[in-house]
């Protein structure tokens, strides 16, 4: 569903991801993990065709990134962690404005928005300008415009922040069903227990370089997500022996 093959990203000197190589299957949920400025959203904008790169390949559904990025952004849903939304618009109308890019059907599009908006609780305020919206229900907001055209590839950059319990558990449960489905999700998050409770395989990215992936029994091995990330990272537990 989603192959990166050797993927570099360079800015001048810098190299911030480099000959990066990973690859999610239909079905799979795949956790992406790394400390702050680690390469987790240049190499995510670069699986949207957000960001160009200088090597290798991106390919979505077997087609490329670079050849024709039209083609793969019909097929995939990104949400990224601190969403840009149309404060003039009213929810509906930003819904709808997303359905029309995506070609959804009128019937598909009221369907779909009744049953996240109502799953969400977000019903009673698509009639508002999103200017009044709170962070949280811009999120929900978000949310539901990603999933309008029933995405096969869901592409997202912490997608938990800013959501209540509640909706972050019918999120959780709604990636599963769109995994279950023979989609994909690839998804970036610093809750290590979100992940690990959540994924079927995990990438751990230190300094732009792909250090260790897997399924999660393989990554975790006996211990905790946590802990192997933090002894990846070079980063002692408090009360660890010396």
């Amino acid at each position: 569903m989603l192959t990166i093959e050797h993927y570099t990203k360079k800015y001048g000197d810098k190299v911030a991801v480099n000959d990066l190589s990973l690859h999610i299957q239909p079905g799979e949920l795949y956790g992406f993990i790394g400390h702050n400025g680690a390469g987790k959203t240049t190499t995510i904008k670069a699986c949207c065709g957000i960001l160009d790169f200088d090597e290798g390949e991106i390919y979505v559904n077997r087609t490329s990134i670079k050849d024709d990025p039209i083609a793969c952004k019909r097929q995939i849903a990104y949400l990224p962690d601190n969403p840009d939304l149309y404060d003039y618009m009213s929810g509906i109308q930003y819904l709808n404005f997303v359905a029309d890019i995506f070609g959804v059907s009128k019937a598909d599009r009221e369907e779909r928005i009744h049953r996240y908006a109502s799953m969400f609780e977000l019903t009673g305020d698509l009639a508002q300008s999103i200017n009044a919206y709170s962070h949280g229900m811009k999120q929900k907001l978000a949310l539901i415009s990603a999933l309008i055209h029933d995405p096969k590839l869901l592409i997202m950059d912490e997608p938990f922040v800013g959501l209540d319990p509640k909706a972050s558990r019918l999120f959780k449960d709604t990636m599963r069903e769109i995994c279950d489905r023979g989609g994909a999700i690839f998804f970036s998050t610093h809750v290590l227990e979100v992940a690990e409770k959540l994924c079927d395989k995990v990438a751990i990215i230190k300094d732009g370089v792909l250090i260790k992936h897997g399924t999660m029994e393989e990554v975790r091995g006996d211990a905790s997500l946590e802990s192997v990330f933090l002894e990846l990272e070079g980063t002692r537990l408090e009360g660890a022996d010396e």
